[in-house]
């Protein structure tokens, strides 16, 4: 059976193009180096000793007519890699298992790598945004922040990169801008974006939304309000969800806004309660309860984070070049999607370790995903 992950880089730019010492397969150099991080290899040198060991699994699909790559070869074809190119595949390969009905979820935040250290880098490291599409637990694509700029200038070359039409796409405060906005609709896709102090004429506005609507009592305001509560552990959290319609006074530059979100959450623990109150503004008039979920859902991405840095180690990774930096991290992600979609018991690094162990776990692993569609 072939896998298809290969064909997922039949039309990838080959960075060595222009030399004359490629010994080795661009499909076989990026086959390995996926299968390794999804087998439990961390670094360069653990993704050339997997494939060595492997060396027999492997030649049941690739070539390798040279053998298995070494270290320093992964290492330099991953720092000519164009990160953007190599993000752009596999996130058309994720994209393919997102059917599904009404609007879907797309989470879009940031992460570092906090020892890949950067001297110029805003963030002191290097540091990656993310789509992660949340019903479907699955990475549609990445761009790493180049030096000297942050977040808010890499988020809107991420959206023009994402098949938007019919999605609705949250984002924290930083990604609040109106040319996200912009770029959203212009995708023919929705936006749920939280509303802070770097947007204070905004969050002013959002604000008195609220403000008049209370001292009117809701009289001739179209609102919708939810409530839950969740107990356990000694906590006792109920959050609180109003939405107001066609809201009047916002700024007039933020495209298509269909209403304003108030997420009140009052919480309990070990006897001491605190109070926050969230706005968001959306594009999307959806009912209470249905905002409440996209916002729920979209801290989905901080579950895949949290993997990151415990099952994968990213936290701990010194790849400072800023390609090699960024296409490893998308394997990483690209790793974490298909081991969240596998039919398997155990968590993601047990899931690893019998990808490693067991090459029809692994090739399970890889039919995760379905092909691409045939051009």
């Amino acid at each position: 059976m072939p896998l298809p992950l290969i064909a997922v880089f039949h039309d990838l730019p080959d960075p060595r193009a222009t030399t004359a010492n490629s010994r080795h397969a661009l499909i076989d150099i990026l086959t390995i180096a996926v299968c390794a991080i999804i087998g439990g290899a961390n670094s360069w040198e653990q993704i050339a000793e997997y494939g060595r060991r492997k060396e027999p699994f492997f030649r049941r699909f690739l070539t390798l007519g040279n053998g298995i790559p070494s270290h320093d070869t992964f290492y330099r074809l991953f720092t000519r890699l164009r990160p953007a190119a190599f993000a752009e595949r596999f996130g058309a390969w994720m994209a393919a298992a997102c059917d599904g009905t009404g609007l879907t979820p797309i989470a879009i935040d940031g992460k570092s790598a906090r020892r890949a250290k950067r001297a110029d880098a805003a963030t002191g490291c290097l540091h990656v945004v993310s789509a992660w599409a949340v019903t479907n637990r699955l990475t549609l694509g990445q761009v790493v922040v180049p030096d000297g700029t942050n977040e808010i200038g890499v988020i809107p070359e991420l959206l023009r990169t994402l098949d938007l039409a019919g999605a609705i796409v949250t984002i924290d405060a930083a990604g609040c801008q109106t040319e996200n906005a912009r770029l959203i609709r212009e995708g023919e896709g929705h936006y749920l974006l939280a509303v802070k102090g770097n947007q204070p004429t905004l969050q002013a506005a959002v604000g008195a939304v609220f403000a008049r609507a209370d001292a009117a009592g809701y009289d001739g305001v179209r609102f919708d309000h939810h409530t839950t509560t969740e107990v356990g552990h000694g906590r006792r959290e109920e959050r609180s969800v109003s939405v107001i319609y066609d809201p009047v006074g916002l700024p007039p530059e933020w495209p298509d806004a269909a209403a304003v979100v108030s997420v009140l959450r009052e919480r309990t623990a070990n006897g001491v309660g605190t109070t926050t109150v969230h706005y968001y503004l959306s594009s999307h008039a959806g009912t209470a309860e249905a905002m409440g979920a996209f916002l729920r859902g979209h801290w989905g991405i901080e579950s895949m984070h949290w993997v990151l840095d415990v099952a994968f180690r990213e936290d701990e990774s010194r790849t400072t070049d800023l390609n090699a930096g960024a296409n490893l991290a998308m394997l990483r992600r690209v790793a974490v999607s298909l081991l969240k979609r596998v039919k398997a018991k155990g968590s993601i690094e047990t899931r690893r370790l019998m990808a490693a162990w067991d090459d029809d776990f692994l090739l399970k692993v890889l039919q995760a995903i379905p092909a691409l569609p045939s051009a």
